[in-house]
């Protein structure tokens, strides 16, 4: 019986534990299996101790399939979260047991027991030093959100609330007790938590909105509800769009704490797109905010908005150590995103970014090249664009050549090769009604909560029912060196673009020396980016159009073997080598 032992570590959210594993020793066991892990306490009330389930199993599912416990299936991966926390679990502790698994299948299974490790963890509360963050689930395409909410049968609260995670009490519980309020909304149509919050308000406020004249429809009714609630509203329209979403908080006349992140206040920015919003309990950071909100307020031009744009002096909160910029920077200036690159090209170990779409070249390339230099890279975006199926241009058959592509389509034309190449830069993907996996349910790519918006929905396209907005992943953020003791987190509302550097309003946060900060970002970005990269692998490999394989062409389903499920993850300079050792150790 083996007896080196497994090696694994913890990263916590409020909503979920990733347990980063590694057993060194499996390298010599081609009749490694995988992982049995054990939770304790356990799932049901009164379990003193239960196993994690998996979700496949030895054979293919079926139309009955249900999840089993991982003694039964083992765990066929070295990154594996408990996604079972509830809000009460917050402040909890909890225990983990790491079981290296043996055999040759189901019926041939040795746990090692004498090789097993428990990991004992804390789950961190919404706010932790000054610092609260606010991750939704935001997986309408997966198996739990088809079984809970049967498009047919959609309790739309009940569903918004799954979603939603805890993010939507973002915005009531900061505006709790608060003597003034002042702040800069993009987007403000959410009807279900923060337009009901705002109007039982009783604190005096003035909040910037976006507008855009002539014919801006999305405020303007947010507007009129502000005013009869008493709130002071100014139109910004001189920037190329207002895309703060930002709020400040204040007590006896001085701006006390702030909140901000990439979440616009709609029903589908708080649900169904991944996002994040943090508060800061900060009167160093609430000033910075509220002096922006003063400047754009009368609604400058970009270039008198640009004036003396730069990083901010660092403000202590707790172990962090926060700088905001705020854009529009000048025209040709980039001193914001030349940052972000140069500390990427710095980064130790490990890179990670969580976006919409990036169109920054200078940026990707710093970032791809984290991954050429064998350190570990991931990345998630909301789509990749294959350039081989776009139109060409007017110029195309005219006997002159074709134009020089902008750097924009560039960045999306090496997104795109890279993807298929490597596949460390996966997009959001989902399993189709026509070509989902034996066993699987066909998910949903979106779905419509316009009831729960101040405003009705844009009027559908033709051939269709509804308007739903195409947009999954809403996030804009990096995460450099999560692992280490020395991590740096990049967030905010800028999408690290031409854009948003130079033509928009947006605050971006850099935040320091926070590890407990960037394990979160970590272990919900790990969340995300394996949910979908399951199901991208999949669509690549069973193109729309073709049959969904049967049983026996069936993708999910647990190995029998060692290298038929860890293919590198013993080689090293491989990416899941580097996940397997850094991530663990």
């Amino acid at each position: 019986m083996a007896n080196a032992q497994v090696k694994a570590r913890a990263y916590l959210s409020p909503t979920l534990v990733l347990l980063a594993l590694d057993w060194p020793e499996g390298k010599s066991h081609p009749d490694f299996l995988g992982f049995a892990i054990r939770r304790a306490p356990g799932f049901s009330k009164g379990e003193k101790q239960g196993y994690l389930f998996n979700k496949i199993d030895f054979v293919s599912l079926g139309p009955v399939s249900h999840p089993m416990p991982s003694n039964v299936a083992p765990i066929q991966k070295f990154l594996w979260w408990d996604s079972a926390i509830a809000t009460e679990d917050r402040g909890k502790a909890f225990a983990y047991t790491v079981v290296p698994v043996l055999g040759t299948g189901p019926n041939d299974l040795k746990l090692q027991e004498g090789a097993a490790l428990t990991v004992p963890v804390t789950i961190p509360r919404i706010v932790t030093d000054g610092i609260g963050t606010y991750f939704n689930r935001a997986v309408v395409s997966s198996q739990a959100f088809s079984r809970e909410f049967p498009k047919d049968k959609m309790d739309i609260d009940r569903a918004m609330a799954w979603l939603a995670n805890g993010l939507g009490d973002a915005v009531p519980g900061f505006l709790k007790g608060a003597a003034t309020i002042e702040g800069a909304i993009y987007h403000l149509t959410d009807n279900e938590w923060v337009m009901p919050a705002l109007k039982k308000l009783s604190a005096k406020g003035s909040l910037v909105c976006a507008f855009k004249p002539p014919g801006e429809t999305v405020n303007t009714t947010a507007e009129k509800l502000l005013k009869k609630s008493g709130l002071h509203v100014d139109e910004r329209s001189k920037t190329a769009i207002m895309h703060d979403k930002f709020l400040i908080k204040g007590k006896g006349g001085q701006p006390t704490d702030v909140l901000t992140g990439s979440a616009n206040f709609t029903p589908e920015g708080l649900t169904s797109q991944a996002n994040v919003l943090h508060t800061f309990a900060s009167p160093g950071l609430a000033a910075l905010y509220a002096k922006r909100r003063a400047l754009i307020a009368p609604d400058p031009s970009v270039a008198a908005t640009a004036k003396g744009a730069a990083w901010s002096a660092p403000v202590k909160l707790g172990k962090s150590s926060i700088r905001v910029f705020f854009s529009p920077e000048p025209s040709g200036k980039r001193v914001s995103l030349d940052t972000v690159v140069a500390a990427v090209k710095a980064a130790k170990q490990s890179a990670v970014f969580c976006m919409f779409s990036p169109t920054d070249k200078p940026l990707l390339d710093a970032l791809l090249a984290v991954g050429d230099k064998k350190k570990l890279l991931f990345g998630l975006l909301n789509s990749i664009t294959d350039p081989s199926k776009k139109k060409q241009g007017a110029e195309a058959g005219a006997g002159e050549p074709p134009k020089q592509p902008s750097p924009a389509a560039q960045v999306q034309v090496t997104i795109f090769n890279r993807s298929r190449k490597d596949k460390k830069v996966l997009p959001y993907a989902y399993f189709n009604p026509g070509n989902a996996p034996a066993g699987f349910l066909p998910e949903l790519s979106s779905v419509d909560f316009s009831k729960r918006s101040i405003v009705p929905p844009p009027k559908p396209a033709p051939g269709k029912k509804t308007f739903v907005p195409a947009v999954h992943i809403h996030h804009k953020f990096i995460v450099l060196d999560a692992e280490t003791k020395a991590p740096i987190v990049y967030t905010g509302s800028a999408n690290f673009s031409k854009n948003s550097t130079n033509r928009n309003d947006e605050n971006l946060l850099e935040i320091k020396g926070n590890s407990a900060l960037a394990q979160t970002y970590l272990a919900e970005f790990v969340r995300l980016y394996e949910h979908y990269r399951a199901r991208a692998l999949y669509n690549l490999a069973h193109p729309k159009g073709k049959p969904a394989p049967g049983k026996k062409g069936a993708t999910f389903v647990l190995k029998r073997t060692r290298d038929e499920w860890v293919k590198g993850a013993y080689k090293p300079g491989t990416k899941e080598f580097l996940a397997r050792v850094n991530l663990a150790g």
